[in-house]
C-alpha cells in the first residue's frame, strides 16, 4: 500500500486533489496511521494530511528510510459529502432514539465525525446534534404531564425511572459516536456545554423542570419514604435511582431535599410529643435508637450524602433535643434506682449527641446523689446499715460512671461534690459510724473477709472518709475504739490496723495519727517491759500463783478514762505494789495511775460439771470472788465490799446473773438488777466450752460514751479555733470581721457556724488577746 500511494504522489503529479482525497478515504488504514503519527498525546492537536515515501538507497545490502512529508495542499471534501454523511449521523442518532438497530459500522460514523470536524463544520454539527436530542427529549414530556399520579405513584416514578434511564444510555453511545467533536470544539470552546452535560441539560430543562411533573415526582418519592418510616416494604432501588437523578440533574436540594427535611421535621415533632406520653423512658430511647439507625441506613442506601447532618440533626432535636429535660424527670430516677446498665448507656450515648445534652444529665445526676444519699444519712433508724449503705451505693455510682458515662471526667467530679454536699448534711454522725463500722471490720472475730477483701474495703472506706469535713470527729471514735481492740488483745491483724493507719497519715498528715501511732509504740514497749517485770518476779519471793500483765498507757495517747477506786483483793494490791517499786526503778520521776476499768482477768472456777476458766473484766472478777467467802450477798453488800460504782456494778451483775452465762442467780428472777435483789453462785452451771467469756454489758455505756467523745471533740475545736484566730491575728495586727472570719474558715478543717465562731472572738476580747478598734466596732486589733 505504501508503494501505491508513493506511486500515485509521485509519478501522477497532474492528478486532481479530488481524486487524492478519494484514494485518501479509501484506504483507511492509512489515513488512520497518519493520524496517529500527526495527533497530539492529549488528543487535542488536529492531525495535518500527509503522505508516506519511501527512499530505496542506491548502495545494495543497506537499510531502508520511511520519510513523512505533508500533504502540499489540504484535499478539498467532495460535493453533498457534508449533508449525506449528517443524514447518516441523523439516521443512526435517532436509531438510538428509538433502540432500533443502526445501519452503520460505529467505527465508519466515528469516522464521519473527524471528517467532517477536521473541515471546520464542528459548529453546525453541535447545534445539529442539540436540535434532535432537544426534539426527542420534549417529545417524552407529554406523557408524563398527563400520568393519572393519584391511581399508582410507583408506577408513574418507575415511569419517570425508565425514561431517565433510557435517556442516559442513548447519550453515552451518541457520545461515543461524537466523542471527536466533543474532546475538540466542545473542549475548545468554554461557553459550550459537554454533550453529556448538554443531555443534561436538555431533559432537566423540558422533563424535571416542568411544574407538574417535578412535583408529582417528589410527592411520589416522599410518599415512599413516608411508606418506609411506616414500617411497610419499598422499592428502595427505585428510589436511589430517583434520587442519584436528582442529584446528577442538579436540583437535589432545591426541588428535594428542602421538602423532605420539612417533611421529616413535621414527622418527629408529632412522633415525639405522642411517644413521650405513651410510653416509658427506656422504651422510648430504644426507639429513638431505632429511628437514627433506620435514618442513617437511608442516607447509606438512597439519599445523598449532604442530607446527612441535616436530617440526622432535625432526628436528633425533635426526638431528644426538644424533650431532654421530661426524659430525665420521667426515668432517670427509675433507671439509677433498678440499676438499668444498657439503658443507661444508651441515655448517655444519646444525650452526647444534642448539645446541651450531657450538661442536663449530669445536673439530675448530681441531684439525684444528693437525694438518694441523703435518705442514707438522714434518717437514724438507718444507722446500723448507714456506712455499708454508703460503701455500696458508692460502688453502684461508680460502675455506672465507668461503663454507661464513659468515665467522663466531668460526671466524677459531680459524683464527689454530691457525696460531700450529702454526707456532711448530718454533722458529726457519719464520721462515728465510718469509725465504728471500720472497728467492726477490724476487730477479731470478723471472718468474713480474707485479708486482700480487708485491704480492697479499707480502701473504700477512706474513699467515703475523704468527703467528710469532721475527721476529727472520727478520729476521736477510732482512737477509742482502737485502744480497745488493743487492750483486750482484740484485733483481728496488725499488718490491717498498720495499713489502715497509713492510709489515715497519707489522707490527713502526721499529725493526724501521730497519736494513734503513739498507742501502737506503747503496746509494744509494754511487751518489752513485761519481759523484763518477769524475770524480775522470779527473783522476788513472792507467794501465790496470779500472773500479773500490765500496759502502760501514755497519757497524751490514748482516750481519757474516769479513774475508778475499787477494793482489790490484798494479792493484787501486793503485785501492783511490786511492779510500781519495779516500774519506778527503772523510770523516775514517773506517776502511774491504774485504770480499774480497762482490767481484765481469767478465772478458775469448780461447778458441780467439772473446771471451767472465766474470762471477765476486773470488776466482775471482784464480785465473783466474794462467792469464795460466802453464799450469798444482796446489791448493797457486794457495793460496800468492792466499791464498785453505783450504775457499773449493776451492769456487771447483769452479766452474771441475767446473760446468756449465768455463773449467779439473782432473786427474785428479771432482767433488771434492782435494790435489795440477792445473788448466789450458781453451782449447776452448764456450758459447752472450757474457757467462758463474760460480756459486759454496755449499751447504756455506750450512749454516755458517745455523748462524752463528741463533748470533747467540740472542746477540742473551741481550742483549735482560737488559737488559729490568734495566729491570724498576730500576723495581720488589725483585721476587718468578715476577713478575718474568711481566713479562719481556710485554716480549720471542720465546719463552723458562724455564730460559735462570734461567740469565740468576743471571748478572746474578754480574756485581752485583742480588741474592737475604738473608730471603727467592724475592725479589731491585736493585743501584745
Amino acid at each position: 500500500r505504501l508503494r501505491e500511494q508513493k506511486s500515485s504522489s509521485s509519478s501522477s503529479p497532474a492528478a486532481s486533489s479530488q481524486q487524492q482525497h478519494q484514494q485518501q478515504l479509501k484506504n483507511k488504514s492509512l489515513l488512520i496511521s497518519s493520524v496517529a503519527v500527526g495527533h497530539h498525546a492529549n488528543g487535542l492537536t488536529k492531525a495535518a494530511s500527509s503522505t508516506v515515501s519511501s527512499f530505496a538507497n542506491s548502495k545494495p545490502g543497506s537499510a531502508k528510510k520511511l520519510v513523512i512529508k505533508n500533504f502540499k495542499d489540504k484535499p478539498k471534501l467532495p460535493e453533498n459529502y457534508t449533508d449525506e454523511t449528517w443524514q447518516k449521523l441523523k439516521e443512526a442518532v435517532e436509531a438510538i432514539q428509538n433502540s432500533t438497530s443502526i445501519k452503520y459500522n460505529l467505527e465508519e460514523l466515528y469516522q464521519a465525525v473527524e471528517n467532517l470536524c477536521s473541515y471546520k463544520i464542528s459548529a453546525n454539527l453541535y447545534k445539529q446534534l442539540r436540535q434532535i436530542c432537544e426534539d426527542h427529549i420534549k417529545a417524552q414530556i407529554h406523557q408524563f404531564r398527563e400520568y393519572p399520579f393519584l391511581s399508582s405513584c410507583v408506577l408513574f416514578l418507575k415511569k419517570i425511572d425508565k425514561c431517565w434511564q433510557d435517556h442516559c444510555r442513548q447519550m453515552i453511545m451518541i457520545r461515543s459516536i461524537f466523542l471527536f467533536l466533543d474532546r475538540t470544539y466542545v473542549l475548545q470552546n468554554s461557553m459550550l456545554p459537554s454533550i453529556w452535560d448538554m443531555g443534561l441539560e436538555l431533559f432537566r430543562t423540558h422533563i424535571i423542570s416542568d411544574q407538574k411533573v417535578q412535583n408529582k415526582t417528589i410527592d411520589g418519592i416522599l410518599l415512599l419514604i413516608e411508606r418506609e418510616r411506616n414500617g411497610e416494604a419499598i422499592d428502595r432501588s427505585l428510589l436511589r435511582s430517583l434520587l442519584s437523578m436528582l442529584s446528577d440533574l442538579q436540583i437535589y436540594q432545591d426541588s428535594f431535599e428542602h421538602r423532605f427535611l420539612e417533611e421529616t421535621n413535621r414527622l418527629y415533632a408529632a412522633e415525639g410529643q405522642r411517644l413521650m406520653q405513651e410510653r416509658e423512658v427506656p422504651e422510648y430511647l430504644h426507639h429513638v435508637n431505632k429511628r437514627l439507625e433506620e435514618e442513617a441506613d437511608r442516607i447509606i442506601t438512597y439519599l445523598d450524602q449532604s442530607t446527612q447532618k441535616p436530617l440526622i440533626a432535625t432526628v436528633e432535636k425533635q426526638l431528644l433535643g426538644e424533650h431532654l429535660t421530661a426524659i430525665l424527670q420521667k426515668g432517670l430516677n427509675h433507671l439509677l434506682d433498678e440499676n438499668r446498665i444498657q439503658d443507661l448507656s444508651l441515655l448517655y450515648q444519646l444525650f452526647s449527641r444534642v448539645r446541651g445534652g450531657v450538661q442536663v444529665l449530669l445536673q439530675h445526676w448530681i441531684e439525684y446523689i444528693k437525694a438518694f444519699g441523703s435518705t442514707i444519712v438522714i434518717n437514724p433508724e438507718k444507722d446500723k446499715t448507714m456506712v455499708q449503705e454508703l460503701l455500696d451505693f458508692k460502688d453502684k455510682v461508680d460502675h455506672i460512671i465507668d461503663v454507661c458515662f464513659l468515665k467522663n471526667e466531668k460526671f466524677v467530679n459531680a459524683m464527689k461534690e454530691a457525696f460531700e454536699t450529702f454526707i456532711n448534711k448530718r454533722p458529726n454522725k457519719p464520721a462515728e459510724l465510718i469509725a465504728k463500722y471500720v472497728d467492726s471490720k477490724l476487730r477479731a472475730g470478723n471472718k468474713e473477709a480474707t485479708d486482700e477483701e480487708l485491704e480492697k474495703m479499707l480502701d473504700k472506706i477512706m474513699i467515703i472518709f475523704r468527703f467528710i469535713y469532721g475527721k476529727d470527729v472520727f478520729e476521736a471514735f477510732y482512737k477509742k475504739d482502737l485502744a480497745k481492740r488493743l487492750l483486750v488483745g482484740k484485733s483481728a491483724s496488725v499488718d490491717a490496723e498498720k495499713s489502715m493507719l497509713s492510709k489515715l497519715k497519707h489522707e490527713c498528715g502526721a499529725a493526724f495519727t501521730s497519736k494513734l501511732e503513739g498507742m501502737f509504740k506503747d503496746m509494744e514497749l509494754s511487751k518489752d517491759i513485761m519481759i523484763q517485770f518477769k524475770q524480775y518476779m522470779q527473783n522476788q519471793n513472792v507467794p501465790g500463783n496470779i500472773e500479773l500483765t500490765v500496759n502502760i498507757l501514755t497519757m497524751g495517747y490514748w482516750p481519757t478514762y474516769v479513774p475508778m477506786e475499787v477494793h482489790l483483793p490484798p494479792e493484787m494490791v501486793k503485785l501492783q505494789e511490786i511492779f510500781k517499786t519495779f516500774y519506778l526503778g527503772k523510770h523516775s520521776g514517773r506517776k502511774l495511775q491504774w485504770q480499774s476499768t480497762l482490767g481484765h482477768c481469767v478465772l478458775k472456777a469448780e461447778f458441780k460439771e467439772g473446771k471451767k476458766e472465766l474470762q471477765v473484766s476486773l470488776f466482775q472478777t471482784l464480785v465473783l470472788l466474794m462467792f469464795n467467802e460466802g453464799e450469798e450477798f444482796s446489791l448493797e453488800e457486794i457495793k460496800q465490799a468492792t466499791g464498785i460504782e453505783d450504775g457499773e456494778l449493776r451492769r456487771t451483775l447483769q452479766s452474771l446473773a441475767c446473760g446468756k452465762a449465768r455463773v449467779l442467780t439473782k432473786s427474785p428472777k428479771g432482767k433488771d438488777v434492782e435494790d435489795g435483789d440477792k445473788f448466789t453462785c450458781n453451782d449447776d452451771f452448764r456450758h459447752k466450752l472450757f474457757r467462758i467469756k463474760i460480756n459486759q454489758i454496755q449499751m447504756k455505756e455506750t450512749v454516755e460514751e458517745q455523748a462524752s467523745t463528741t463533748e470533747r471533740v467540740f472542746q477540742d475545736r473551741q481550742y483549735q479555733i482560737d488559737a488559729a484566730i490568734v495566729r491570724i491575728m498576730k500576723m495581720r495586727k488589725t483585721l476587718s470581721h468578715n476577713l478575718l472570719v474568711s481566713e479562719v474558715y481556710n485554716q480549720l478543717k471542720f465546719p463552723v457556724k458562724p455564730a460559735d465562731l462570734k461567740k469565740r472572738i468576743e471571748s478572746l476580747i474578754d480574756r485581752d488577746y485583742m480588741e474592737r478598734d475604738k473608730e471603727n466596732p467592724n475592725q479589731y486589733n491585736y493585743i501584745a
